[in-house]
């Protein structure tokens, strides 16, 4: 089950000048699991580069681990840019092993996580710029939502 929302009234702080001149949108996206593994879901929320929200999706997983959870959700919000046709991406999210393996300081040993892995660098090449960071939990608390709440309606 996929649950899509746009919204244009929400704000997030994000510097223009910071960000390409081509259209462009920033992604936070997270996973959560509940046990590891457990139920899991996937969450991600896309702004434009002034700051508003104009689209949050979240997904149930099934039972998963965190790390498959973390690759669901970025997954789940390039999709979702694709599909608006967005050209250029900031990534934000909270798991260091998803930002450093998809910028290549980590080593993908994981089978599963070799595979998402591939389809993140796959959807990675169809955007002009694409740039990925690890902001603090906090940071992420959008997409952290949406993610509980995608496990919260799977289990009911």
């Amino acid at each position: 089950m996929t649950r899509r929302r746009t919204e244009a009234a929400t704000r997030l702080p994000v510097s223009p000048a910071a960000e390409p001149a081509a259209p462009s949108l920033v992604l936070f996206a997270d996973g959560a699991s509940r046990g590891n593994p457990g139920p899991s879901g996937a969450g991600a929320v896309l702004f434009t580069g002034t700051g508003e929200v104009v689209e949050e999706v979240g997904s149930f997983l099934g039972v998963t681990t965190n790390n498959v959870a973390e690759y669901q959700a970025l997954l789940l919000g390039l999709a979702a840019a694709r599909a608006r046709g967005a050209r250029s991406i900031t990534v934000r999210m909270d798991s260091e092993l998803v930002v450093k393996q998809v910028n290549g300081s980590y080593r993908v040993k994981n089978l599963a996580l070799q595979r998402l892995h591939a389809r993140v660098l796959a959807l990675r090449r169809e955007f002009d710029y694409f740039r990925i960071e690890h902001v603090p939990r906090a940071a992420n608390a959008a997409a952290d939502r949406l993610a509980n709440l995608a496990i919260d309606e799977g289990e009911s």
